[in-house]
């Protein structure tokens, strides 16, 4: 039909119908892109309410002076964050946090390999095998409470740690080791250090038994020994996962709280105190929030970069 054919009268009604199908289309096409937030809406809310907002309450009391046991708290600007980056406490608190977590992620990952490449090897049988899983695993099994308490016995004067290395001759006296402000720390790590590594063996070994034998087969055809085949298969191979369990490992260890706590309180004379350690007591023996609130976004802001460099690790993947 052409257009000499239309009829006028008709013309104007078309054109309506035309333009009604078309705020159809609209509000249909409108209503599919909206349900995806529909769905998310649940989840979003939730992590508004707990997590966005008290992270802004945070920020903002580190803002106030005398903050919540304060009626009306005034304005401080970055009077807080000046007198936490100033506290020598604070400072001794940012160091050993540093050698807690530093340490402990190294040992983690070297023991976490060494015991996933001893259970990965074709020397030792099923059974063998299975007994050594249960036995490394055990540590992972205990609560972190669990944990503190048997640790602290083992550590006392009397315990089985100075009984075991008098027999032995290494020690000729007993040790305190979480009394002394030389040995508290490392005995804190040495802790953490036992009740983390099986994650890193579990890890580990899940990625080890997905090389390719093919991979071994072919480096030892080219003549290389068992130690450039561990260097340029073994952990070329698992280095996205290694590099991935650091970080989530950095951030982690970073957090722990309850372990330093029941073990020494941060003491003795603030030798095991920590990030988390003087931010409670800021907050809960000090009674100020507002410093607390600094500190915290301190460590958020650390934390915050471990975050970062991980997202963009995991990108590169």
């Amino acid at each position: 039909m052409t257009s000499a054919n239309v009829d006028p009268a008709a013309a104007p009604k078309t054109a309506a119908w035309a333009g009604q199908a078309a705020a159809g289309r609209h509000r249909h096409g409108l209503a599919r892109r909206l349900v995806p937030y529909g769905y998310l809406s649940p989840t979003m809310l939730l992590i508004t309410v707990l997590m966005v907002v008290p992270i802004v309450m945070v920020i903002g009391y580190s803002f106030q002076d005398n903050v919540i046991v304060n009626k009306n708290p005034v304005f401080a600007g970055f009077a807080n964050y000046a007198k936490v980056l100033t506290d020598a406490d604070f400072l001794a608190s940012l160091g050993n946090t540093a050698v807690f977590i530093s340490v402990s992620t190294v040992a983690h990952l070297v023991l976490g390999l060494a015991f996933a490449m001893m259970l990965n090897t074709q020397l030792l049988g099923g059974i063998t095998k299975a007994v050594f899983r249960i036995v490394y695993i055990l540590p992972w099994l205990f609560t972190i409470a669990v944990i503190a308490v048997i640790w602290r016995l083992l550590f006392d004067p009397a315990g089985v740690v100075n009984y075991v290395l008098n027999t032995v001759g290494l020690l000729q006296e007993g040790v305190a080791w979480l009394g002394d402000p030389v040995t508290a720390l490392w005995a804190v790590t040495f802790a953490n250090i036992w009740s983390g590594y099986p994650f890193f063996m579990i890890s580990l070994l899940a990625a080890l038994q997905g090389i390719s034998a093919d991979l071994y087969e072919a480096a030892a055809m080219d003549g290389t020994n068992w130690f450039q085949r561990f260097v340029h298969v073994t952990l070329a191979q698992l280095r996205p996962v290694i590099v991935s369990m650091a970080v989530l490992d950095l951030i982690w260890t970073s957090q722990q709280f309850a372990l330093i706590w029941m073990m020494t309180g941060g003491g003795p004379l603030n030798a095991t105190e920590m990030l988390s350690t003087y931010t409670y007591k800021q907050a809960f023996s000090e009674y100020e929030f507002a410093t607390a609130s600094a500190a915290a976004v301190i460590v958020l802001l650390l934390t915050t970069a471990l975050a970062f460099f991980y997202v963009r690790q995991q990108r590169e993947q």
